[in-house]
């Protein structure tokens, strides 16, 4: 792996998990039939994402990522939840990547600008299924899409470039993918 980009690396190592968190999502938006039934789906992403959040906070910080307060979070979920007339449900017992250190939270977050960028493809299909609101999550960053997906993957290939770091970034980018499929149990 040495002299390689984290990102092409990342993606190969984490095909699996993130395919089989993928199939768990399909299965549950094709249950979706009502806004309450896109709220509930909208309260496992937001339980999910508001924690590791919380647990990748300490090391992405506007330093290391100029552009983090542009970028979707948690509170889009939130409002989306609400827009559609829910609660925001409470976190139950989650599982979390293990988040000791900035490569590790970029490894995590890339999990989380990932479901970003296939946001639009979610909003096709929820419109489909007759849902009409609650996308401001979903809906990623409109035209600057690719520009911040950019900016990030820059980060991630700069900030965890030693083979040791990339190593961390891939376990904790597998772990996110893996406990986030728990959220969607039921």
């Amino acid at each position: 792996m040495t002299n390689s980009l984290l990102s092409t690396h990342i993606k190969e190592e984490t095909k699996k998990a993130h395919q089989e968190l993928e199939k768990k999502v399909v299965l549950k938006m094709k249950a979706i039939r009502s806004d309450a039934d896109y709220a509930d789906f909208l309260s496992s992403f937001y339980v999910y994402f508001n924690a590791v959040e919380q647990i990748i906070a300490p090391y992405i910080t506007a330093e290391i990522l100029p552009d983090h307060s542009e970028r979707r979070n948690s509170e889009y979920l939130k409002s989306d939840i609400q827009e559609l007339g829910a609660k925001v449900a409470q976190p139950s017992e989650i599982s979390l990547p293990k988040v000791n250190s900035l490569a590790e939270a970029l490894g995590a977050m890339y999990v989380m600008e990932g479901s970003i960028m296939g946001g639009p493809i979610i909003v096709d299909i929820l419109k489909k299924y007759g849902i009409t609101k609650g996308f401001s999550f979903f809906s990623g960053y409109g035209p600057d899409t690719g520009k911040m997906w950019a900016n990030f993957i820059s980060v991630l290939n700069t900030k965890a470039g030693s083979e040791a770091d990339q190593q961390k970034a891939i376990q904790a980018a597998n772990q996110t993918f893996s406990n986030f499929q728990k959220v969607f149990r039921n």
